[in-house]
């Protein structure tokens, strides 16, 4: 049966008052057996990448609906996940969402949105997750890098998974790009264009991501003999409004920058905010760049040149990954915690350009595209 027949039967069915297509269905157009269709819903591991990626596919244009009752009767409640979130950029949280939005719902999975509130204490969250029934906790950027509070959830009975993780955690799924290449991809893009003087708006030094994105940087700099000038840092903590004050550090240096860099995409957007305050124009006074690719920097003018870091990807990998060890949990099987590193991109746009009245070294850059697995 090929998809259109299968929706078509879908229409028929209801049209007599029926439940909608069944797993036969499903199984038939996906060119599976009903049990492979079974254990994808069911979010079993025994089946291979490309089959689950089709049969998921043909579900959602199926619009198929598993049977909860029977699965309740077989033993297996709906999969309780809670996604916990501290992180102060409402771009990245919005693609995150996403990208866990679109798994659950494929996954037969039900999804809490949890605040983190570290004054709170663990032992009252876990009170809290357990009694919204929650099987597995998804810990995205910053809180995933926090590994003693990993392993309290983990004490606690919960299944874990990281995403946009850059520290290893051998015992936890985990998802993520090579944080310290993407930084030193985007600082010798510039270089390549000819700067030299090249601002950095780090994240707070409490973060590792932090860390190693500045690594990545000073890195690039010493590819050309460039130590790293005090007058050239300032700090943020990830919010457009840290962004500001960051920005106006730099740009009241004895000499400025003729580029800055912004360790997420909230805080290069209020560098440009910054830099028009001062009739400064961006790029031909100012180049300005990002990190994250997230709404941000493509809703400001002009639009920003950034990391893609593949936020939804990272969330829709993570959730299955969780899915996959509660099943495998209920079921009594282990699952080993894998690693999984996720490609980086840097997109130019329109915020960035030679520095002026500067001649423009060209530099190769070997590293624009590149992934890496958390913590090497």
């Amino acid at each position: 049966m090929n998809l259109d027949a299968g929706r078509q039967k879908g229409k028929r069915t209801a049209q007599r008052g029926g439940s909608g297509p069944t797993v036969a269905d499903v199984a038939r157009v996906a060119g599976v057996s009903p049990m492979t269709v079974s254990r994808v819903v069911n979010g079993e591991v025994r089946v291979a990448s490309e089959t689950r990626a089709r049969v998921k596919q043909v579900i959602a244009q199926l619009n198929y609906v598993p049977n909860l009752a029977a699965r309740s009767l077989a033993g297996r409640g709906q999969c309780r996940l809670a996604l916990l979130h501290d992180n102060p950029s409402a771009a990245f949280m919005s693609e995150l969402l996403m990208g866990c939005l679109e798994q659950v719902r494929t996954s037969d999975a039900q999804l809490l949105i949890e605040p983190y509130d570290p004054a709170e204490g663990v032992e009252i969250l876990c009170g809290r997750l357990r009694q919204h029934r929650t099987d597995g906790v998804l810990l995205p950027a910053l809180l995933c890098d926090k590994l003693d509070f990993v392993d309290a959830l983990q004490n606690a009975g919960f299944a874990v998974a990281r995403i946009a993780a850059t520290q290893a955690c051998a015992a936890v799924p985990s998802v993520g790009i090579d944080d310290e290449a993407a930084s030193y991809a985007m600082t010798r893009h510039l270089i390549g264009l000819g700067h030299r003087r090249i601002g950095y708006i780090a994240g707070p030094s409490s973060q590792y991501v932090s860390s190693l994105r500045l690594s990545g940087h000073t890195r690039a700099l010493a590819t050309v003999g460039l130590e790293p000038d005090p007058a050239c840092l300032s700090r943020g903590d990830f919010t457009y409004r840290s962004g500001l004050a960051a920005a106006e550090a730099l740009l009241d240096a004895p000499e400025r920058p003729t580029a800055i860099i912004a360790s997420n995409d909230d805080m290069a957007a209020a560098a440009i905010a910054v830099a028009h305050r001062r009739h400064l124009d961006v790029p031909g006074d100012l180049s300005v760049c990002g990190f994250d690719d997230s709404a941000m920097a493509r809703t400001v003018w002009p639009e920003i040149t950034t990391i893609r870091q593949p936020v939804a990807a990272m969330a829709e990998q993570a959730t299955t990954l969780l899915v996959e060890q509660v099943e495998a949990t209920r079921r009594g099987m282990p699952v080993p915690a894998r690693q999984v590193p996720l490609d980086f991109e840097l997109v130019v746009r329109g915020s960035d350009g030679p520095p002026t009245a500067r001649p423009c070294h060209a530099i190769a850059d070997d590293s624009t595209h590149k992934s890496g697995s958390m913590g090497e």
